[in-house]
């Protein structure tokens, strides 16, 4: 392959005609650190084979945290015109559909009222927040409810106790994705997904608390409630068996079409349809239904972690201050507007692993955010720091206003369990300050912030590129994992 060409501090390109097939150069947003580490794992290959893709606008792109995945990169971004052929492809969303970040603040101080009963909280988070593979969660559900999660997202939990009605102004979309249908997903996808509202999983889900240790931005900070020394909650989670189920039923359909279409994609995990294709209209109503349930997953996830901070601290989770920050997604497309070519388009903007980050004055955004943008939630790896991010303006022409999604895996779940045990990793951390709760500890190296790229690194050169600034830093002090 033809090494990309560096056009920018943090900008390489990769020629059309690199692979047979592109229709638009492919862009990495990238130091030359991270860009080596994208040409090793092969994933820049990926970024010029979704350059292929009918339809594309611009440019294929790809993060800083950009990493292999199935199809697209993970820290892959596509845009297609939904009305000049443009496709949709479930590869650039992934199977987590909806998967994603919420960050609850509060108004605890860490040294002072949280530190000394670190313990107690994590043993309380531990046993309230369900998780692991498969498994039961908080709010499970009967088969006349699910529909009306899968329609409703958030605003089902929320009107089941589980949060308060502001909680909904500060997440995506409201709370609630549009374009849900439930019964496009399949019976399989809703038995696996029904008993686990209200769960964490497994692999690189999490539940961390945090404290903020680091203010870049002080105007951006006052707007999201976050000062020096407090005590956050980051929830890091999707769309459980539900997501999983239905991104695989989908593609099975969505590959089966490829030869009937005339598609001649450099890669099967490609597989798309004509936005306008009635194939790909239930595979929407489908991804947008699993992508409710993700967000109503995370509301359920966040009532455990009010419950269990006021059972501990002897103070109502209001009187604590336990409000959300923001709620964002990260495996997701969505139709958006954007001006290309000089016109204005209606575009399926793909993001995979890649969080949309609108800038200030987005009709989007609730009132308090529209003059700072939006807020990103970044989760570094398990005992390195997390960080809040704002959006700007410039994304929106850099990169369809989406940024970076986390650290990025730079090495194998395989070979992370090689270097250390997991008993081995939680003496470690627990030697470094941040406890665990009990967990499943011959899986916990698999997660090894060795194992990841640095968030910081990946944060800054966002932040270099124009695609978002960073607020804030927050250090984890407590880890409840899968």
């Amino acid at each position: 392959m033809v090494a990309p060409r560096k056009i920018g501090d943090f900008v390489w390109e990769l020629p059309v005609g690199l692979v047979p097939g592109m229709r638009v150069p492919g862009r990495v947003f990238a130091s030359d650190a991270l860009m080596q580490k994208a040409i090793e794992d092969k994933a820049v290959q990926q970024v010029a084979n979704v350059a292929t893709l009918p339809g594309i606008v611009t440019a294929s792109l790809a993060m800083p945290d950009i990493h292999w995945g199935y199809g697209f990169p993970i820290g892959g971004v596509a845009a297609t015109d939904v009305d000049r052929g443009g496709v949709i492809s479930p590869g650039g969303v992934g199977f987590d559909i909806g998967c994603g970040v919420r960050l609850l603040r509060s108004d605890l101080v860490y040294d002072t009222e949280v530190k000394p009963r670190l313990r107690e909280l994590v043993d309380t988070l531990g046993e309230r927040v369900p998780r692991g593979v498969g498994g039961r969660g908080r709010m499970p559900l009967r088969a006349s409810s699910l529909d009306q999660v899968l329609r409703e997202g958030a605003r089902f939990a929320v009107a089941r106790g589980a949060g308060w009605e502001e909680d909904l102004e500060s997440c995506e979309s409201r709370g609630t994705l549009p374009g849900a249908e439930p019964d496009f997903i399949s019976p399989r996808a809703k038995e696996r997904g029904a008993p686990q509202l209200g769960s964490l999983g497994a692999g690189n889900h999490f539940l961390e608390v945090q404290v903020v240790d680091a203010i870049r931005d002080s105007d951006a900070a006052a707007a999201m409630e976050l000062f020096q020394g407090q005590v956050c909650v980051m929830i890091h989670s999707g769309s459980r068996g539900i997501g999983h189920q239905t991104c695989t039923d989908h593609l099975r359909v969505i590959d089966r079409l490829q030869a009937k279409l005339g598609y001649a994609l450099p890669d099967r995990q490609l597989a798309c349809v004509p936005f306008e294709h009635a194939v790909a209209r239930s595979y929407v109503g489908a991804m947008s239904a699993a992508g409710n349930f993700a967000l109503a997953n995370r509301q359920v996830l966040a009532d455990a972690v009010r419950e269990s901070c006021a059972s501990l601290f002897g103070r109502s989770s209001q009187a604590l201050g336990l409000r959300l920050v923001y709620d964002v997604a990260h495996n997701l497309a969505k139709i958006e507007e954007y001006v290309v070519d000089g016109r204005p388009r209606r575009l399926c903007v793909h993001r995979k692993g890649a969080t949309r980050a609108f800038g200030p004055g987005h009709a989007e955004l609730p009132p308090r955010y529209a003059p700072i943008g939006q807020p990103v939630i970044i989760p570094g790896s398990m005992g390195t720091a997390s960080f809040v991010l704002a959006g700007t303006a410039q994304a929106r022409d850099l990169s369809f206003s989406s940024t970076c999604h986390g650290a990025g895996r730079a090495m194998s779940r395989t070979k992370a369990k090689q270097v250390m045990s997991g008993q081995a990793l939680r003496q470690k951390l627990e030697e470094e300050g941040i406890l665990l709760a009990r967990s499943h500890w011959a899986l916990l190296s698999e997660e090894a912030p060795y194992a990841y790229k640095s968030a910081a690194d990946v944060v800054e050169t966002c932040e270099g590129v124009g695609l978002s600034r960073v607020v804030a830093r927050l250090r984890p002090v407590a880890v409840v994992k899968g």
